[in-house]
């Protein structure tokens, strides 16, 4: 057997390694939201990105999805050259979500390709966010939750994408790089265009996780009008 061989051989094994499985009465919470998540207090996401409060730990989002989807986006060895030669490292991107409007991405970087995505992934769930979904599309009048509300864009870098709403039955008619993104965050139809060059991936992604967030930045007529009432009492 050739080492090439038994390299592929060690690093197959490593990918089919189990990962850790989160357990929640050895887990130590070290800030005030982590300790009411574990006694009960907070049983919803949605609660704490209402209250505005910043997410610091990753067990977490551990606690609030027990099947969490892990999907990992690109995988590069990078160099950095030094005095005393060269330094290969890996870098990992990485997307979780629960299919269920909910997503993050994130990055890590190490010597080692199972460190650097442990890293990847802890990072991914502290920077997940919420997506509004709904039916926004002229030819579909269904009132489910398949697609988006309206046309958003978003930028990373010199990569620009834009995504519309589609009907029902359309499918994901986008690039085959962002579609897990789209599947993670809970959207079967969607029409997309882009602009600029799609060559890096994680531009890619991190545009297309822009575009899906800024859906959340904008109130709806409902929201206006409850706190129009909420100033007029006051």
């Amino acid at each position: 057997m050739t080492p090439q061989m038994r390299n592929r051989e060690r690093t197959q094994r490593r990918e089919k390694r189990p990962e850790a499985v989160f357990d929640k009465e050895a887990w130590m919470p070290k800030t005030e939201l982590g300790k009411k998540v574990k006694s009960g207090q907070i049983s919803s996401i949605d609660e704490i990105f209402k209250s505005g409060k910043k997410i610091m730990e990753a067990e977490i989002i551990d606690c609030l999805f027990p099947d969490l989807q892990v999907k990992t986006v690109d995988i590069k060895k990078t160099t950095r050259v030094t005095r005393a030669g060269r330094h290969f490292s890996f870098r990992v991107s990485v997307i979780v979500g629960d299919g269920n409007g909910h997503i993050g991405v994130g990055t890590g970087k190490n010597i080692e390709r199972i460190t650097a995505q442990q890293k990847a992934v802890k990072n991914a769930k502290l920077n997940i966010v919420p997506i509004k979904r709904g039916c926004g599309s002229w030819e579909c009048n269904c009132t489910k939750k398949h697609s988006i509300p309206f046309k958003t864009m978003g930028k990373s870098a010199s990569l620009r994408v834009e995504l519309l709403p589609a009907p029902n039955g359309v499918g994901l008619a986008v690039s085959d790089t962002i579609k897990p993104v789209l599947q993670i965050a809970g959207i079967v139809d969607i029409w997309s265009s882009t602009r600029g060059s799609t060559d890096t991936k994680l531009n890619f992604v991190r545009a297309t996780v822009k575009a899906l967030e800024n859906l959340s930045s904008f109130k709806f007529a409902d929201e206006k009008e409850a706190i129009k009432e909420t100033e007029i009492k006051e």
